[in-house]
Formats: C-alpha cells, sequence, structure tokens
C-alpha cells in the first residue's frame, strides 16, 4: 500500500473499530458487519457534494451534444477547422472537466475504504474488523471457504442485481457513452463486481454491495 496512505487508512481503521464495538452490545457478532455499511454510508454522504458537480458536468456534456453534431456535420470535410470548433464550444462550456474532476476526487476515499476492509493488518495489528461475522459467515473469508453456507451466494445475488439496474442507466444513457466496442464494455462493466467479490474477504464485498447500491440509488436521484 503507498505510504501516504498509511495514516487515514489507520485513522479509518480506529473509527470504524471504535463503531463497531459501540454497536457490539446491541448487536452482538454482526457489529463488525454493520459498522463497515454505517462507515461506507458515512463516508458516501460526504462526498454527495462531489458527485453533485459530477451528475451536473454530465449533463453539460450531454446538453451540448445537439450542438457537437451539428458543429460535426457542418465542419466533417475540414478535420483542423472542426477539431478548432469543438475546442471552443467545450472551452465556452467548461463542461470539459465538469463531471470528471470530482469523480477522481472520489477516488483516493473508495481506495482507503476497500484497503480497510480487505487488509489482514492494520496499523501495524490484526484487523480486528475482519474477525467478525456476517450469519454465521466471518467477514475475512474469501469465496471458496464460504461455499457451504448462503452468505457469499446472497452477496452475489444482490451484486447481481445491482449491476443490472445500474447496466440499464448505461443504456439508458447510451448517447453520452462512447460507441463500439468501448461502448459495450461501458455498460456490461457494472457486472465486474461479481468477478471483484469472487477475490475478496466477505467485509470488502459488503462494502463493494454498500457502495455500489448507493451509487445506483444516487444516480436514479440525481440524473432527473
Amino acid at each position: 500500500m503507498p505510504a501516504f496512505l498509511d495514516v487515514p487508512v489507520s485513522g479509518a481503521y480506529h473509527l470504524v473499530l471504535w463503531i463497531a464495538q459501540t454497536f457490539e452490545p446491541l448487536t452482538g457478532p454482526y457489529s463488525a458487519a454493520l459498522a463497515i455499511v454505517a462507515c461506507t454510508v458515512a463516508v458516501r454522504l460526504a462526498l454527495l457534494p462531489l458527485s453533485i458537480r459530477a451528475a451536473h458536468g454530465t449533463k453539460s456534456r450531454t446538453a451540448l451534444l445537439p450542438q457537437l453534431k451539428e458543429i460535426s456535420e457542418r465542419h466533417k470535410g475540414d478535420p483542423e477547422r472542426l477539431n478548432r470548433e469543438i475546442a471552443a464550444l467545450q472551452a465556452e462550456s467548461g463542461s470539459v472537466f465538469a463531471g470528471c474532476l470530482p469523480t477522481l476526487a472520489q477516488l483516493p476515499f473508495f481506495w482507503v475504504m476497500y484497503r480497510l476492509f480487505s487488509t489482514a493488518v492494520v496499523a501495524g495489528q490484526s484487523n480486528q474488523l475482519l474477525s467478525g461475522t456476517l450469519f454465521g459467515a466471518p467477514l475475512g473469508v474469501h469465496w471458496p471457504l464460504l461455499t457451504s453456507t448462503p452468505v457469499y451466494l446472497g452477496l452475489a445475488v444482490l451484486l447481481a442485481v445491482v449491476a443490472y439496474f445500474s447496466a440499464r442507466w448505461q443504456a439508458r444513457s447510451a448517447d453520452t457513452q462512447p460507441s463500439g466496442l468501448v461502448g459495450q464494455l461501458t455498460r456490461v462493466l457494472p457486472y465486474g463486481t461479481l468477478a471483484t467479490a469472487a477475490f475478496i474477504p466477505l467485509a470488502a464485498g459488503l462494502y463493494l454491495l454498500t457502495t455500489t447500491t448507493w451509487t445506483v440509488a444516487e444516480r436514479a436521484i440525481l440524473s432527473r
């Protein structure tokens, strides 16, 4: 893990562990799982302003599509003039990076959260969050050892449902997505969470389910 992430991961670990210990008298063995969900929701709430800016940027780019199409038709025989006109339109609207930068700004937070729920040793000690259970399944165990319990199967089903709705959203916004093979890959990419879940601990899978569910709900609301 990059050294500059040691401090935020350590701080986040102690915070989530404190939340889990606070929940424990009421929730027992489910305290770590509930702390993971609660912490994930809290982080997504904190990042909501960035998500709103990203959504506004996407809407701005979508609004430019008719003008871009008109410019492409008007100057299709003059590639140099076409590039100048498109660059001028994008510069005038300020929409080139309006949605990209807020999205990129969220990546360090998501990386810290993933490391927190998938690393056996955090802050120089054993990750106690992975010692919890969810319906009898250890949070620190991977898919192959969980085949005898329905927990991971249930997680996979829920991830598939979330991926389905995410893929539907991608299909509805096809006009703003790349065409050809890249566009097809963009629309099937949500199902990659199923493959990811097979190689990460149940704790990280629970985080993945929570954050992807939030993303789908957030898109549905902010795209209105």
